[in-house]
């Protein structure tokens, strides 16, 4: 998120942009296949900056690091998801996240669980030796 915070006139000067989905006070969201065409005129040799500009940004009103950062990201999914990655939403269901315990053996289920309450008892043993510490320092006052 951007330290940027838009006013009403620059929120709509970016709306009539034809690559912004749309603007809030402090982010912008570009068309998917804006960010294509510049990652790809990008990877052809032409800068960030270029990029931006020439596809109708006023560089004052978005900041001056915003295609280069922007560029970067927009890099990264290119090269792990190709085109498709920025047509298909890879965020909520089936999105990468904590691993499902579902596929566990059940030889592996029963070390988690064995593990998770050697911490729990861990965990409770701290919390007994911090009461028993803090009652000690209340009688020595």
């Amino acid at each position: 998120m951007s330290n940027i915070i838009f006013t009403e006139f620059q929120r709509q000067q970016l709306e009539s942009n034809p690559n912004v989905m749309k603007v809030s006070d402090r982010s912008i969201t570009y068309s998917q296949d804006f960010k294509l065409a510049a990652v790809k005129e990008n990877l052809a040799g032409k800068g960030p900056y270029q990029i931006f500009t020439e596809k109708g940004f006023d560089m004052d009103v978005i900041g001056s690091k915003k295609p280069k950062q922007c560029l970067k990201r927009w890099r990264g999914t290119y090269d792990k998801y190709g085109e498709d990655g920025f047509y298909k939403e890879r965020r909520g269901k089936g999105s990468t996240g904590r691993p499902s315990t579902n596929h566990l053996s059940a030889e592996d289920k029963l070390k988690k669980a064995e593990a998770r309450i050697a911490y729990l008892e861990a965990e409770l043993d701290f919390v007994k030796k911090l009461d028993e510490v803090e009652r000690q320092a209340k009688k020595k006052r």
